[in-house]
């Protein structure tokens, strides 16, 4: 293979004239033969055994050309590429056989490669990392909802339904003096004041005890989904067999033990601070990393091909997908759930995949200016903290994540953590812009 010339079209479009010569070609050809060979029947010969002059003499000497092209093409394709030190996206390449026969082939091909980038100022960014503080009453909420998990439900015999009750009711609707679909049912739970109902429905259930029957009168909304039952209104009769209320265990040092590794409610609450000042220390760094970032962006000079942003956008809904499947919900399922269709759920992660894209342009050039390159020794550590993190043997790694991707990643680590060591940043208060 030899690349003959490297031709820029427009921004980010090359196109390459490559030569393939007669040795490669001619052994492609051969191996095509041999591929389709057991196929073929000519006057003569048993079936797959007719030698490759006798087919070529019958069907013609490019028979098997096309093959042999598409052999030989993406080899050629990647050693031009290679050569023209260029870096292709994925998109779509525009080929153009020039010539084939015993000679060899020419072809030309149009690639999409990266953008040129230029960028300037990434060190001694300003940045303001919010104050860490932790309230008691941030504190208190914790403790709270661990409550809540360790309540019971209680039945309430001495007093009326009130909201944040649940009540056990037999239903029955009607409207203009006769049933309707769905408004019936027996030992139903509804939790008072959570709107599960159409509006003015819980609240009338409110002040009843159990026991009691009562009539409930609403009016359905205009923009009910059943639509035959919008803006009309209803009776319901009511039967209250039983109101339940939720207790909550007292908290003090027989709980903490219950339901931690501590001794005393002091001990588990000095352990809930330091857990809430660990998670607002991160949300801080990552802000301020977030900060830098959108500067980083502004500071980005590039005209950005369009498919680097549809590949990215590929990319990050296959990882939703895979998502979805560990969750037992496959994406067709999840778009027909939540009414959405391809093009909508692609313009929704489309503002995350530009940015990704700029992120990490900015910082793979970031790495080329400073001449960042990681050390065989680092390359080797990250094949086994992969490995460690796949469960996997190393050299398996190594088949599916190339070294120089793998290089790449770990220049851009670096370049992340330059532009954060040489970041000024300011200590400010919660709200500090």
């Amino acid at each position: 293979m030899s690349l003959k010339s490297t031709t820029k079209v427009e921004t980010n479009r090359y196109q390459l004239e490559v030569e393939v010569d007669a040795e490669v070609f001619e052994k492609a050809i051969n191996q095509a033969y041999h591929k389709e060979i057991k196929k073929i029947s000519i006057p003569g010969f048993r079936k797959g055994k007719a030698p490759r002059a006798f087919v070529e003499k019958y069907y013609g000497e490019k028979v098997f050309y096309e093959d042999a092209i598409n052999a030989v093409y993406p080899d050629a394709l990647d050693a031009a590429i290679n050569e023209a030190k260029l870096e292709m996206i994925e998109d779509k390449i525009d080929f153009d056989l020039v010539s084939a026969g015993k000679e060899g082939i020419v072809f030309k091909a149009t690639i999409t490669t990266k953008p040129e980038v230029e960028i300037e100022g990434y060190k001694g960014l300003p940045a303001v990392k919010k104050t860490v503080e932790v309230t008691e009453d941030e504190i208190d909420a914790e403790v709270k909802k661990v409550q809540e998990r360790n309540s019971r439900m209680v039945t309430v015999e001495d007093r009326a339904a009130q909201n944040g009750d649940i009540t056990v009711i037999d239903f029955d609707g009607y409207v203009d003096g006769e049933p309707f679909s769905g408004g019936k049912a027996d030992n139903y739970s509804l939790t008072l004041g959570a709107g599960q109902f159409i509006p003015g429905f819980e609240e009338q259930v409110v002040g009843h005890k159990s026991g009691e029957e009562f009539d409930v009168n609403v009016k359905f909304p205009e923009d009910y989904q059943a639509k035959e039952l919008a803006d009309k209104d209803a009776v319901f009769k009511i039967k209250l067999h039983e109101i339940k209320m939720k207790e909550l265990p007292e908290v003090d040092d027989d709980f903490v033990k219950d339901v931690s590794e501590f001794d005393t409610l002091d001990q588990y609450r000095a352990d809930i601070r330091k857990k809430l000042e660990e998670a607002k220390e991160k949300q801080a760094k990552d802000d301020v990393e977030n900060q830098l970032i959108d500067q980083l962006i502004e500071k980005l000079k590039a005209e950005i091909p369009e498919a680097m942003f549809e590949n990215r956008i590929n990319e990050d809904i296959r990882e939703f997908g895979y998502r979805l499947q560990s969750q037992g919900l496959d994406f067709e399922t999840y778009l027909k759930y939540t009414g959405m269709d391809k093009d909508s759920i692609r313009s929704q992660f489309r503002p995350q995949a530009e940015r990704q894209v700029k992120v990490r342009l900015a910082f793979e050039k970031i790495a080329e200016l400073e001449g960042i390159k990681p050390s065989d020794e680092e390359i080797e550590e990250e094949y086994a903290k992969l490995a460690k993190s796949y469960e996997i043997d190393a050299d398996k790694v190594k088949t599916f994540i190339p070294k120089d991707a793998l290089e790449k990643d770990i220049a851009v680590e670096k370049a992340i953590n330059l532009v954060r060591d040489t970041a000024v940043v300011a200590e400010g208060g919660k709200d500090a812009e």
